[in-house]
């Protein structure tokens, strides 16, 4: 399947920004999974291009004069696949262990994922499967109940999320059992109206391979998904996150686009 992917940030300042740093995880890396066709990112000034610690592509941009606007595009075709094999790693597995200030369990996610420690034992993808159909039925998929610095436990106990609430779960739940997990930010080709096209989703080592869990939409990884990065939480993997200096208060627009090639 190719998918056309069209992704624009624009952040609005009220105020004069004299600098700002922007960190870059907008360009999909080639997999057996996903092959790039093409992709390109148009941004203000040219940016550094370098991997990070956890093997993602990562553009840095800096704007050093006075702005009072940030627009960034990212766009291009790739073609997937529903064929998942793991790569080459930045980082061993154990590493995703480590706890971080969003996916740090709390009594409930560990009595959550300890009700599925044995079904986990004995099949770990199929008691990961019922554990992200637990996770998916306490947290009914809702916007605007959580926000980015939202906490996995702080989730849980309001009973509700989006995808990056869902994954946050999800992951510090598997962490609790033992299980090396990690957040994926990625999109999603969906004609669900609830569930945006910039997407999010865990993967977990078990049984000596990765799995994907796409918790929001009760399914694993498929031809429908594409991904970006990989981190311990949504702060690692973010597609955009930024530092400024100046510019009072802040307005973000962000629109991600994804259709099949031949359905423009």
């Amino acid at each position: 399947m190719q998918l056309t992917i069209d992704h624009e940030t624009v952040y609005h300042y009220d105020a004069t920004v004299s600098h700002s740093t922007q960190y870059l995880r907008l360009t999909p890396p080639q997999t057996a999974h996903q092959r790039i066709i093409s992709w390109q990112l148009e941004l203000p000034v040219a940016a550094s291009e370098s991997t990070d610690a956890y093997g993602n592509i990562l553009h840095v941009l800096t704007l050093d004069t006075p702005h009072s606007e940030i627009r960034l595009r990212a766009h291009g075709v790739v073609e997937t696949s529903d064929h998942w094999a793991d790569e080459a790693e930045a980082l061993p597995p154990p590493v995703f262990l480590r706890g971080s200030a969003l996916t740090e369990p709390d009594d409930a996610i560990r009595a959550l994922a300890a009700g599925h420690a044995v079904a986990i034992a004995a099949n770990p993808e199929a008691g990961l499967i019922a554990l992200m159909q637990a996770v998916a039925d306490a947290m009914p998929y809702t916007s605007g109940i959580t926000a980015a610095e939202t906490t996995a436990a702080q989730a849980l106990a309001l009973g509700a999320g989006v995808c990056q609430d869902h994954s946050h779960v999800f992951i510090a739940a598997c962490r609790s059992l033992g299980l090396p997990a990690r957040y994926v930010s990625g999109y999603l080709l969906t004609d669900r109206n609830a569930h945006v096209a910039s997407h999010a989703w865990a993967e977990v080592h078990a049984d000596g391979r990765w799995l994907g869990f796409d918790i929001s939409n009760r399914q694993q990884p498929d031809r429908h998904h594409l991904k970006l990065a990989v981190g311990l939480d949504y702060t690692d993997a973010s597609p955009v996150r930024g530092v400024r200096r100046g510019g009072g208060s802040e307005a973000l627009q962000a629109h991600a686009r994804v259709t099949e090639a031949d359905q423009q």
